[in-house]
């Protein structure tokens, strides 16, 4: 297996905006993305956490892929498409429609809920790789999806060896993990998934991020990137406690409904997050802006 080529740098997980109405709106994810590209991002994940996936239809992630596929400014950016689902057949339909639009990979988080364990973890990403002509990511969230990879498992590491994956969407605090993972398998495209640990990823071998700030942060993720390929350690610290002020800041008030206030705040109104995420204060809608204007 060949690494996948271009799959590197700052992918920006991007949000699903909403209309006046609560509808899914592709006219402003295309504006966003078209923002996004201009600030530096090299691609986008669609569909995934910072999408609100859970609360959206089939129907409306299926509209937010074919708009992002359909952007004008398609031979500039690499697209990752999500399938996750618990369902194996939806999953594959899913993939099936990546691979269909012209997605460059396509990402499934572990199924969760139920308890598969590593066999039936590694047998549901084996048959959705064989399911459709796609390269396939591992979204690993354990914090979310309540599943923790064992990389020492034999099923495990054959779907990192096998060809089954092309790369994975770190999104844990264990960036021993990137290290391990790229031991078994130096081909594979692995990707920073907290924006919080960014350099530290980097150094274990990350080829990038997938970040859901920097639907708004990839400004200051530019220059912490290009004070790492200097080798300027000092400023690179400096400015990851930056954008870790920041998403402390967003966190401490909720992240997804902090990141669509900045997106409003800083001209592309991408509406409120959907119920049961709560709206932000006045007091709250304060401090996020402010801890932004500081560090940004």
């Amino acid at each position: 297996m060949e690494k996948l080529k271009g799959m590197s740098g700052f992918f920006a997980a991007s949000v699903t905006p909403y209309d006046e109405e609560g509808n899914v709106c592709p006219e402003t994810l295309v504006q966003l993305m078209s923002r996004n590209l201009d600030e530096g991002a090299s691609g986008f994940l669609i569909g995934g956490s910072s999408a609100e996936a859970p609360l959206l239809t089939k129907e409306e992630k299926v509209t937010l892929l074919r708009a992002a596929a359909a952007h004008p400014r398609r031979s500039e950016m690499k697209l990752i498409g999500a399938c996750s689902a618990i369902s194996l057949k939806e999953a594959k339909e899913f993939a099936g429609l990546c691979a269909s639009l012209g997605y460059d990979a396509t990402i499934t988080t572990a199924p969760y809920y139920y308890k598969f364990g590593m066999k039936g973890i590694a047998g549901y990403l084996r048959a959705i790789r064989e399911s459709a002509d796609i390269p396939l990511f591992f979204y690993n969230f354990p914090g979310n999806t309540g599943v923790e990879i064992d990389l020492s498992h034999p099923d495990i590491k054959a779907v990192l060896t096998d060809g089954t994956l092309s790369g994975v969407k770190q999104t844990s605090l264990n960036l021993h993990q990137i290290e391990r993972m790229l031991d078994l398998n130096p081909e594979l495209s692995v990707f920073g998934g907290y924006d919080e640990v960014y350099i530290g990823a980097r150094i274990l071998g990350a080829c990038g991020a997938i970040g859901s700030t920097f639907n708004f942060t990839l400004p200051l993720f530019t220059r912490i990137e290009a004070a790492y390929q200097r080798r300027d350690v000092e400023e690179a610290q400096a400015l990851q406690h930056r954008a870790n002020r920041i998403m402390q800041a967003l966190v401490d008030c909720a992240l997804f409904p902090s990141i669509k206030h900045m997106l409003r705040v800083t001209g592309t109104d991408c509406g409120e997050c959907r119920e049961p995420f709560a709206k932000l204060t006045d007091e709250q809608k304060a401090y996020v802006e402010r801890v932004v204007r500081e560090n940004l």
